[in-house]
């Protein structure tokens, strides 16, 4: 039998000690017999999945988890998010990820000097209600940007994570630049939105979409029903996250092997089908603190079956550093460790040959409630695999472990390498 390979990335797992956790970090806090388990008899030690210069997003940091060099594959966010939706760019194509928001505006507000970004998710709006508003949003481009209206369409997603594509022609100017930069809403978390508008070519036109989006969404029935069961409206379109298509080299062809990607975002899902990974969904998975885990667990294990590579894939620890909460933070790595953890190691003891990697994409501190580039811990155990004398999995005992910090990509190789 092929050896059988595991990874689980508990998204912006990463964090720094806490007050509130008595000096710890949510790792050490968290009880997580069957990660030390695993720590006790492998090899625990730090990685970083974000390069110099590059957003410290998990559009570049899982990209990097799952064996691409950001620096060589990476051309932005939306384009990963479009080829989940099975959207094919071409050369002349452009993507951009549209988030749903809610920006409180004073009434003494000047520029957007008092606008702060209340939610990023606009109350997890669902996808329905989502819909519903880009819908609107479309009408409106069309109304207010004539010109506009032919290649420019907003494509729903999935709850506030959405697309706006631009569909060019060969010989024709682009109205994006590859200079264009924005800022990721998540990042913007009670914090004035003034300063933080797209920049580069293009900018102009992208900011003025925003702006006008708040006339599309005021009024609408999908916010007035929202305001009356006291959630939160979607005020505005966020865009960021611009980019073309990548070319991304098939994973068989790269690392000899192939893999199966088990998530409930449309990030990871986009960065499994570029690499030819299968993509299996899970009933009851939702990208947040209220996810599945057990089903995850069980899904991982009977995919393992048939495939010798699963990756598990677990946003919530993002989710709860962004809501700057340690507890459900802390409570999300003992959901991986007792739900998906525990039953995956106990599957792949009774299989003989494995190895299981667990690894966060990237740092996101609960105090600054954003994406951090830095080095994460990682453990990686099973065949072949010298313990290194650590007893836990966490920050420090990554730090302990005593090798350098390994660049993020060059990590997979580590994991896939015979001995």
């Amino acid at each position: 039998m092929p050896r059988k390979y595991v990874i689980v990335i508990p998204d912006g797992a990463a964090d720094a000690a806490q007050a509130s956790l008595g000096g710890k970090t949510p790792f050490q806090a968290a009880r997580t017999p069957a990660m030390d388990a695993l720590a006790a008899r492998g090899r625990v030690g730090l990685t970083n999945h974000v390069p110099d210069g590059l957003p410290p997003g998990s559009e570049v940091a899982c990209m990097s988890l799952i064996g691409y060099d950001p620096l060589v594959y990476f051309t932005g966010r939306a384009p990963l998010e479009a080829a989940a939706q099975g959207i094919t760019l071409g050369p002349d194509d452009w993507a951009v990820r549209c988030n749903l928001v809610t920006v409180r505006t004073s009434a003494t507000a000047g520029n957007g000097g008092d606008a702060l970004m209340e939610d990023f998710t606009a109350g997890h709006i669902s996808t329905e209600e989502g819909t519903e508003l880009l819908a609107a949003a479309q009408r409106g481009l069309a109304a207010d940007f004539p010109e506009l209206a032919e290649r420019w369409n907003f494509k729903p997603g999935v709850s506030y994570r959405n697309l706006l594509m631009y569909r060019g022609t060969a010989g024709t100017a682009s109205p994006l630049g590859a200079d264009l930069r924005a800022t990721p809403p998540h990042d913007l978390m009670d914090k004035s939105v003034a300063d933080s508008f797209p920049r580069g070519t293009g900018s102009r036109l992208l900011t003025e979409i925003m702006a006008r989006s708040s006339t599309w969404f005021a009024g609408h029935p999908v916010n007035a029903a929202r305001i009356a069961a006291g959630k939160r409206p979607a005020t505005h379109v966020w865009l960021w996250g611009v980019g073309r298509g990548p070319a991304m080299e098939p994973f068989v062809k790269k690392y000899g092997t192939n893999g199966t990607m088990i998530t409930a975002v449309d990030l990871l899902r986009g960065l499994a089908s570029l690499a030819g990974w299968k993509r299996l969904e899970v009933a009851g998975a939702t990208g947040y603190l209220d996810t599945d885990y057990a089903a995850k667990g069980r899904a991982a294990i009977a995919e393992l079956a048939t495939a010798d590579l699963v990756c598990v894939h677990v946003e919530a620890p993002d989710e709860a550093s962004h809501q700057g909460d340690a507890v459900e933070k802390v409570k999300a790595i003992e959901e991986i460790d007792t739900k998906i953890v525990t039953p995956i190691a106990e599957y792949l003891a009774g299989v003989g040959d494995h190895r299981i990697l667990i690894c966060p994409d990237h740092p996101t501190f609960i105090s600054t409630k954003t994406h951090s580039r830095g080095p994460v811990p990682f453990v990686m155990a099973g065949s072949g695999i010298a313990p290194n004398g650590q007893k836990t999995y966490d920050e420090i005992a990554a730090a302990a472990g005593g090798a350098s910090i390994l660049p993020g990509w060059k990590l997979m190789g580590d994991f896939l390498r015979s001995e």
